[in-house]
């Protein structure tokens, strides 16, 4: 984790004047609202599986202490309803997984799903990932990272939003461990391209187009690319070791 002062969690911005702007986001927030056995399971696994907002600002924060051991850390980001993240984690109880989704619904539903497969190695967090990544994570900290289906925000005027940018991807990079790998998957054609160019172009990292991960469940964001006809890609891209 980053020592020292943290910025404040990402909300809204002032310029040099003074005056508030809203900052630009990768993702933006859906309703919150818990149907009821949503709100059964939250209450049953939140305390335990879930990490507050408010808790990141804490002196001394640690994922470790959220995880209860000091094991090697594979982040998702955007997990959805967590199809992906408890089938994936239950193949790997050796690792913890950390899954940030900022729509609580999708929480409560990975808690059923992480329930029915019987894991227990995953927390969740609804901070912001790109702020978190920054600032709650030292470099070399992550063994593998996982972006399966991020928002394409698909709009020209739109595409600032995108997740996998060149700012971003020097961070992910720098947080990575040395041989550490960067999954990604999309099905919006023109994302792929603008993934692929910029990670080829980060130095800290080697890789491209891979074979489907047969790891990965097919999720309901994939089917819903492959009913409308749309190719699937999927990326890997692995931290090179770093000769001083």
């Amino acid at each position: 984790m980053q020592q020292g002062v943290r910025p404040a969690r990402p909300h809204t911005g002032v310029t040099e004047d003074g005056q508030r702007i809203r900052e630009v986001l990768t993702y933006s927030r859906r309703g919150s609202r818990l149907s009821d056995a949503q709100a059964e399971v939250w209450g049953r696994r939140a305390e335990r599986w879930w990490i507050p907002d408010e808790a990141v600002d804490e002196p001394g924060f640690s994922f470790a202490d959220r995880f209860g051991r000091d094991a090697p850390l594979i982040v998702e980001i955007g997990s959805g309803i967590g199809e992906a993240t408890a089938a994936l984690a239950a193949r790997r109880p050796a690792y913890d997984v950390l899954a940030f989704e900022v729509w609580r619904p999708g929480v409560a539903e990975t808690f059923h799903a992480l329930e029915r497969a019987g894991v227990e190695n995953v927390r969740m967090i609804s901070v912001d990932a790109v702020w978190s990544l920054e600032n709650l994570f030292a470099a070399e900290s992550i063994a593998e990272l996982w972006t399966f289906f991020p928002d394409p925000w698909p709009k020209k005027r739109h595409e600032q939003r995108r997740l996998v940018g060149p700012a971003f991807a020097a961070v992910a990079a720098s947080r990575l461990q040395a041989g550490g790998v960067w999954r990604l998957a999309t099905d919006w054609p023109p994302y792929a391209e603008q993934m692929q160019h910029v990670l080829d172009a980060e130095p800290l990292l080697e890789g491209g187009p891979v074979p489907r991960w047969t790891d990965r469940p097919h999720t309901r964001f994939e089917r819903r690319g492959l009913r409308a006809g749309r190719p699937i890609t999927d990326l890997a891209y692995r931290r090179r070791e770093v000769v001083a």
